[in-house]
C-alpha cells in the first residue's frame, strides 16, 4: 500500500541514460548521494544496460526495491541523435505553407531525403482560415505511413488557430496508427519554418524516446519499483514519462540541463561555467545567481535551431569517444576529434573478443599503413522496421552488417560505399568502430576497463601512418595516444572559451581561431605577452573530467572544480529538480472593438479588453494546473502574468496584443510505501 505523502526518508532513484553509459543514484534528502553505479548503454536493448546500473546501485545500498518512492531519469540520446543527425524516418505535412519555405530555419537540410507533402488551408494572424484540403494527403496518407515511423504536421499560423493541424493529426492517425505530432502542441510562437523544424525533430525522436521510456517501465515492473516515473526536460524541469513520450523535442539537452541541476547542488557554486564530458558530446552552459540561464531563441543543437524552452547550451560533439581522425590534403597533417562518436577499440573488442584482436594484429603486421586500417563496422541494434525508406545500396549493405563488427576493408567493395555506410550511421542502422580518446587513456593505463590491447593496437596503426614528408606520426602508440588526450584537453578549453565569448555577445566561434586567441589559449612566450582568463570557476562534470580537465587552469586562468560525485552529476540533478509547466495565450484585435483570445485548443472573442484577459487568465490557470499534475506535480503553485502592448498617440490608448503567461511548478508526487 502507498500514498503520495514525501517522505525525508523514502530513496529516490536517479537514472542517466548517456551515449556511452548508463548512470544510477540512490539518494535520499537527508542521507544525500546512498550509493552509485555505472553499466554501459545498450543501445540494440535500453533495458540491459538501465538494469545492470539499477541492479548494481541497489546492491551496494542493500536497499529493497519497495523502499523507492520516486524515479526520475535524464538522457543525452536525444541531444546525441540531433547531433549525429539519427533519428526516424518522418513525413512533414505542411499546411498553408510554399515549397520556398523549406529553404528557411534550416528546415531542408534538416529534412534531408525524409518526404514532405503540401497541402492548401491555414489561417491568418487573426485566426481566419483559408479552406483546407486533404485530398492529396487522403491519396497518399497509407503509402507514407508504409516508409516513415512518424508523422509531423505544421499549418501556417496554427499558433492563432490550430484547427486544420487538429483535422489532419486526427485523419493520418485514424489511416496509419503511427505517432503524429502537430505543431501547435509543442510551441506558442510564431515562426512557421521553424515551428515546422521543431515539429519534425520531435517525431523523429519519438520512437527513441518512446523505446527508452518502455524500456525503463518495463525493468520497473520487473523489478517491483512500484513509484512515479519521471524525466527531465531540457529546461532542467521534471515531467511525467507519459509527457515526455509525447513530446520527446522537450528532452533535448535533458542530460545536460540535469547536470546543470546537480552541479549547483553539489557544489553550491551559484556562478560557473558548467562543461559535461561524455562520451558523444560536451556540453557547456553557465550558472548564474544560482539558476540555469535560459535560451531566449531556443534550444540549438546540432546546428539545429529550434523552438524547445531549454538551458541555454552549447554542445560540441567532443567526448570520449569522439572519432580520431587526420586532416587530409596537407603536408603536417592535424589531430581530428570528432563531431562523430565511434565505438572505441578497446569496448569492442572487451565485448567481441577476437572478431576485433585478430583483424588488428593481422594489419599491424602488414609492411605498410592501409586507409582503413583500426576501422570496423557492425549493426546498431536498431529494430529492422526502422530500416523504411532505404535506397537498394544501402539496404544492401544494411543487409551484410552483423552484430560483431568487420572491417572496412573486406565489409566495402568501393569507395562509394564508405558515403553509403555513412548514411546508415546517419540512420542510426549502423555503428562505426574506431581509435577514440578513451583508447588513449587505456594505451596509457589512465582508465581501463576495457580491451586494453585493442587500444594499443588501433594507436600502433595510426602512429605508423606518414604525413606528407613521408615521416610517421609519432615514435611510439604511447606518445600517440598522449597527442590525442592533449588535444582533447586543448579542444575542451577552445569550447569553454568559444562559450564564454559568445556569453558576452562576441562570435566565439570565430574569435577561438584567431591567431592572437590562440597564442593567448596556449601562453605563448614572445615579445608580446598576451593573456586571458575567465571571471568565474569551470565545473568539470562526467567520468573522465577528472581525466580531460586536469589541465584545463593553465589554458583558462581559473580553477576548474570537480565536485565528489561528479560522474553522477546528472542522475543526481534528475532527482533534485522540480516539475514546471509554462504556458501562453495571445490576446489580439482582428478588428475594432473585438478581442481575441487564442490558445494551443482554440479562439474566444469578447467586447472588452479586460474581459478578454480575465478569461484568458482564468484558462490558463486552470490548463496549467492541470497540465502540471499530468506532469506528475504535487501541490503545484501557480503564477499568471501579463503582458500588454499599447501604444498612446495624443493622449489616446491603442491596443495591439498581449500575452498572458501561467507556470504552475512543485515538487513531483513521491509514493512512501507504508510497509518499506
Amino acid at each position: 500500500m502507498n500514498d503520495t505523502t514525501t517522505s525525508p526518508d523514502t530513496l529516490m532513484l536517479g537514472i542517466d541514460t548517456g551515449g556511452t553509459y548508463t548512470d544510477a543514484v540512490l539518494y535520499g534528502e537527508r542521507a544525500g548521494v546512498v550509493a552509485k553505479a555505472k553499466a554501459l548503454t545498450t543501445r540494440h536493448d535500453l533495458a540491459e544496460g538501465i538494469a545492470g546500473a539499477v541492479d548494481a546501485v541497489l546492491a551496494r545500498a542493500a536497499a529493497r526495491p519497495g523502499a523507492i518512492g520516486l524515479v526520475s531519469m535524464s538522457t543525452t540520446l536525444a541531444t546525441n541523435a540531433l547531433v549525429e543527425g539519427q533519428g526516424g524516418r518522418v513525413a512533414l505535412v505542411m499546411i498553408g505553407f510554399k515549397e520556398a519555405d523549406l529553404e528557411r530555419a534550416g528546415l531542408r537540410g534538416a529534412l534531408g531525403s525524409d518526404p514532405v507533402l503540401f497541402l492548401p488551408g491555414g489561417h491568418d494572424v487573426h485566426g481566419n482560415e483559408t479552406p483546407l484540403d486533404t485530398g492529396a494527403l487522403e491519396e497518399q496518407v497509407e503509402a507514407l505511413g508504409r516508409s516513415v515511423t512518424a508523422f509531423a504536421v505544421c499549418a501556417y499560423f496554427a499558433v492563432r488557430n490550430p484547427a486544420h493541424e487538429i483535422v489532419v493529426r486526427d485523419l493520418i492517425r485514424a489511416a496509419t496508427g503511427l505517432p503524429v505530432t502537430a505543431s501547435h502542441e509543442l510551441s506558442a510562437q510564431l515562426g512557421g519554418p521553424r515551428r515546422a523544424l521543431t515539429t519534425l525533430l520531435n517525431a523523429r525522436l519519438v520512437s527513441l524516446i518512446d523505446r527508452l521510456v518502455a524500456a525503463t517501465e518495463g525493468f520497473l515492473e520487473a523489478r517491483g519499483i512500484a513509484a512515479p516515473l519521471m524525466v527531465v526536460r531540457g529546461d532542467g524541469a521534471l515531467v511525467s514519462a507519459a509527457f515526455a513520450r509525447a513530446r520527446p523535442i522537450e528532452t533535448i539537452l535533458s542530460g545536460p540541463a540535469a547536470s546543470l541541476v546537480g552541479a549547483r547542488h553539489l557544489t553550491g557554486l551559484t556562478d560557473a561555467i558548467v562543461s559535461d564530458i561524455g562520451g558523444t558530446t560536451t556540453d557547456i552552459a553557465v550558472l548564474q545567481d544560482g539558476h540555469p540561464r535560459i535560451d531566449p531563441e531556443g534550444a540549438s543543437v546540432g546546428g539545429h535551431r529550434t523552438m524547445v524552452e531549454a538551458v541555454a547550451m552549447r554542445t560540441f560533439g567532443l567526448g570520449g569517444d569522439s572519432e580520431v581522425a587526420l586532416e587530409e590534403g596537407v603536408l603536417k597533417p592535424r589531430l581530428l576529434l570528432g563531431p562523430r562518436r565511434v565505438v572505441p577499440l578497446s569496448l569492442a573488442a572487451h565485448l567481441h573478443g577476437d572478431a576485433v584482436l585478430v583483424v588488428l594484429r593481422r594489419q599491424g603486421e602488414r609492411a605498410t599503413a592501409a586507409r582503413h586500417d583500426g576501422r570496423f563496422a557492425c549493426l546498431s541494434g536498431v529494430p529492422a522496421r526502422y530500416a523504411a525508406g532505404l535506397t537498394p545500396g544501402e539496404r544492401a549493405l544494411h543487409e551484410r552488417l552483423e552484430t560483431a563488427p568487420q572491417p572496412l576493408e573486406s565489409l566495402l567493395t568501393s569507395n562509394a560505399q564508405l558515403a553509403t555506410l555513412g548514411r546508415l550511421v546517419a540512420r542510426g542502422l549502423a555503428l562505426l568502430v574506431g581509435f577514440t580518446p578513451s583508447d588513449a587513456a587505456h594505451v596509457l593505463e589512465r582508465q581501463s576497463g576495457w580491451n586494453a590491447e585493442a587500444a594499443r593496437l588501433g594507436a600502433m596503426l595510426f602512429a605508423r601512418r606518414r604525413d606528407g614528408n613521408g615521416m610517421a606520426l609519432a615514435p611510439s602508440p604511447e606518445v600517440f595516444s598522449a597527442r590525442v588526450l592533449d588535444g582533447l584537453t586543448r579542444r575542451s578549453a577552445e569550447a569553454l572559451l568559444e562559450t564564454a565569448l559568445c556569453e558576452d555577445g562576441l562570435d566565439g566561434g570565430s574569435l577561438v581561431m584567431d591567431p592572437l586567441m590562440r597564442r593567448a589559449l596556449d601562453r605563448e612566450v614572445g615579445m608580446v605577452r598576451l593573456g586571458l582568463a575567465l571571471d568565474r570557476p569551470v565545473i568539470g562534470l562526467g567520468a573522465s573530467a577528472p581525466l580531460h580537465y586536469a589541465k584545463l587552469p593553465e589554458f583558462l586562468g581559473q580553477e576548474c572544480v570537480l565536485p565528489e560525485h561528479a560522474d553522477v552529476a546528472n542522475a543526481i540533478g534528475a532527482v533534485v529538480g522540480q516539475v514546471r509547466v509554462r504556458i501562453e495565450a495571445h490576446v489580439g484585435q482582428p478588428r475594432e472593438g473585438v478581442f481575441r483570445v487564442g490558445t494551443a485548443g482554440a479562439i474566444h472573442d469578447f467586447n472588452g479588453e479586460e474581459e478578454a484577459m480575465s478569461f484568458a487568465e482564468e484558462m490558463l490557470r486552470a490548463e496549467a494546473f492541470e497540465r502540471a499534475v499530468a506532469a506528475g506535480a504535487q501541490d503545484a503553485e501557480l503564477r499568471v502574468a501579463r503582458d500588454v502592448r499599447a501604444v498612446e498617440t495624443d493622449g489616446q490608448r491603442t491596443f495591439v496584443e498581449a500575452f498572458v503567461t501561467a507556470e504552475a511548478a512543485g515538487r513531483p508526487r513521491v509514493a512512501r510505501h507504508r510497509d518499506a
